[in-house]
């Protein structure tokens, strides 16, 4: 900016030396750099400009100040917060450095990436944040790519948490810069911390993509209990904008740029207003409707309490008043049916001490003798997967580390004792080992030896499945496939093992009129429970048993008269807001022009009247009237 002599200047400084309103006025030019030492100034510190701003208003309060000081004073304060989100954002912490001008088109450009980024993150934040109920199915797809057990979510939790904090932050400033008119100027770090958001966040999604696919179904699933929530804060959010909007609307140069901004938001705003349409929850329902409580199954027991497959874990299941319990089930070498998940032992066992050469070999080809020899326990100190061990006491600990591998024996006759059922699925055992082609009759013969009554199994294998049910004609049939009523029927099964994003409440209840019970795992998050209690699902299997023990009743559930009073009410506030600002802004500026007339110098009123050219032609007629030295 040029700068003038203070001789020059003289004429436009009037008020008394000494006196507030002479050192107001000298701060607002010396913030504006039209003040003698202005060139001093561009060197100033933020801090010292802030301490110099208090001074002035301790003074104003203690002379008891005047409307227009208040006036004079807050348009220093707007000064000074323009000043921090520039050198945040564009590092221009100079008043020199800053302009009005229109943004170039590569700024806008920029602008466009980091919006975008922002609502990619958005939507990566909120998936991971539902995630939570899959957290020990993603670990252990890691574990079985890698072969390292680790906790992958802390890293990638950590990392969305900074980025997403980071961006918003980002995206707040240049709302800001916005809503007073301040040109865009993205400083290069922060192009690169924006760029580098981006991709790491597009790689995510396409490393999910390849290795959890299914997983992206937890959004839909999830926008059923919180889908009205979030669309109570999308249009609050909406509504708020609705300010900066009329301001850009008022203060645009051309009719075309109004219509357009306005026609935008009005369509994103109206779309927001119809989006309940769209909103389907098993939750929005009456009452009378809500069925029984879903009967929880241990998956593993308490795996988050104790040892998984230990029976240890499902005592703590037991006492956590489970309606029955669930494993995985493999085939030793010499016959026994015992549990685990892993094809190996490495993750759950100390096979590495006691058969370092062998622990990489399939759990299969291990006897019983040498499974039963092993610790099942140490490996759950040591990891602390499910971070609680924190939490034991020192019997506990010593219990958890004197864990052995269990069998579907013991299993078995511990959910006999206890009147409880048993769900197991089997693993077929591997080509070569002794047992590939009796491995179903030998765990029917396991079963039936057991002294576990029929009605208390629940049989899964769909392998033989015609001998089974002859021999055992009272065990509980389930498929883990969804098929026609019909072919149900033919088969004689009675339940469906389900994962929770396969089945929705359409098909639970499809299955429900053919006497159809559906079991959905795996359900560890009280708002999944509650919403699969809406649908009328009769059991859940779960890894976290002690959770859900605490879920009384559903989270939320109104009826569809109560959810369209809220879906009304809120459209009918956020409209009456949203009318309000943008008369208000408008009644603003006219009163600002009509009352300029009056109050303000020629040089703001030739600058007010030419409040409809472009920011370039302001400053240029402001450079005009300093120069000319006229009298005012």
């Amino acid at each position: 900016m040029l700068h003038v002599n203070e001789r020059q200047r003289a004429p436009l400084d009037s008020p008394v030396p000494g006196s507030a309103h002479c050192s107001l006025l000298y701060y607002h030019r010396l913030l504006h750099g039209d003040a003698p030492g202005c060139g001093a100034f561009t060197s100033t510190t933020l801090p010292t400009a802030q301490k110099q701003g208090k001074r002035v208003k301790s003074s104003l309060k203690k002379q008891g100040g005047s409307p227009g000081l208040g006036a004079e004073s807050n348009r220093v304060w707007k000064r000074v917060l323009c000043c921090q989100w520039d050198g945040i954002y564009g590092c221009r912490w100079k008043r020199y450095q800053r302009s009005h001008d229109d943004t170039t088109k590569w700024e806008c450009l920029w602008s466009f990436i980091l919006f975008g980024t922002f609502f990619l993150l958005l939507v990566w934040f909120y998936f991971w944040w539902e995630a939570h109920n899959d957290y020990n199915e993603f670990n252990w797809f890691l574990y079985n790519r890698s072969g390292e057990w680790s906790d992958g979510t802390v890293p990638i939790l950590a990392t969305t948490a900074a980025g997403f904090t980071y961006i918003a932050f980002l995206m707040v400033l240049a709302l800001c810069h916005i809503a007073v008119g301040q040109q865009l100027n993205l400083h290069w770090l922060h192009k690169i911390g924006v760029t580098a958001a981006l991709l790491t966040t597009i790689i995510g999604v396409i490393s999910v993509s390849q290795m959890w696919g299914e997983e992206w179904d937890i959004i839909s699933v999830s926008l059923q209990a919180t889908g009205p929530f979030l669309h109570i804060g999308a249009l609050a959010a909406i509504t708020a904008l609705a300010w900066l909007v009329a301001g850009q609307v008022a203060r645009a140069e051309k009719t075309r740029f109004q219509i357009i901004v306005l026609l935008i938001y009005l369509a994103v705003l109206l779309s927001l207003y119809l989006t309940p349409l769209s909103i389907s929850s098993p939750c929005i329902m009456e009452r009378d409707s809500l069925k029984a409580r879903p009967d929880v199954i241990g998956h593993q027991g308490a795996p988050m309490l104790a040892p998984e497959n230990t029976l240890l874990s499902f005592r703590r299941a037991l006492q956590l008043n489970v309606s029955g319990l669930e494993a995985e089930v493999a085939i030793s070498l010499d016959g026994v049916p015992f549990l685990m998940k892993d094809r190996t032992l490495r993750r759950t066992t100390d096979v590495s001490r006691a058969f370092p050469e062998r622990q990489y070999e399939d759990a299969s080809f291990f006897n019983w003798t040498d499974l039963h020899s092993l610790n099942a326990g140490l490996w759950f100190l040591q990891d602390d997967p499910y971070w609680t061990v924190q939490y034991m006491s020192e019997r506990e600990r010593w219990l958890v580390g004197n864990q052995t591998v269990c069998s579907l024996e013991q299993m078995l006759q511990l959910a006999a004792r206890t009147n409880l059922s048993a769900l197991f699925t089997l693993r077929r055992p591997p080509p070569g080992h002794p047992h590939h082609l009796s491995w179903v009759n030998l765990t029917l013969a396991t079963v039936l030896s057991s002294g576990i009554p029929q009605n208390l199994v629940v049989w899964s294998v769909d392998w033989d499945r015609e001998v089974v049910r002859q021999k055992a004609p009272g065990f509980q049939q389930i498929s883990t496939k969804k098929q026609l009523l019909e072919t149900l029927h033919q088969k004689g099964i009675s339940r469906l093992l389900l994962r929770y994003n396969q089945a929705t409440a359409r098909d639970v209840r499809t299955y429900a009129s053919g006497n159809v019970s559906m079991t959905l795992y795996t359900v560890n998050e009280p708002w999944l429970y509650s919403l699969l209690w809406c649908s009328g699902v009769n059991s859940v299997s779960s890894e976290a048993p002690q959770v859900l023990k605490k879920v009384l009743s559903p989270l939320w559930l109104m009826s569809p008269d109560e959810y369209c009073l809220i879906w009304v009410a809120t459209d009918l506030v956020s409209f009456a807001l949203v009318l309000g600002i943008f008369i208000f802004q408008n009644y603003h500026m006219i009163r600002w022009r009509m009352s300029g007339m009056r109050s303000y110098n020629p040089e703001q009123i030739m600058l007010s009247a030419a409040v409809r050219r472009s920011s370039r032609d302001v400053n240029i007629m402001k450079e005009k009237l300093i120069f000319s030295g006229q009298p005012q």
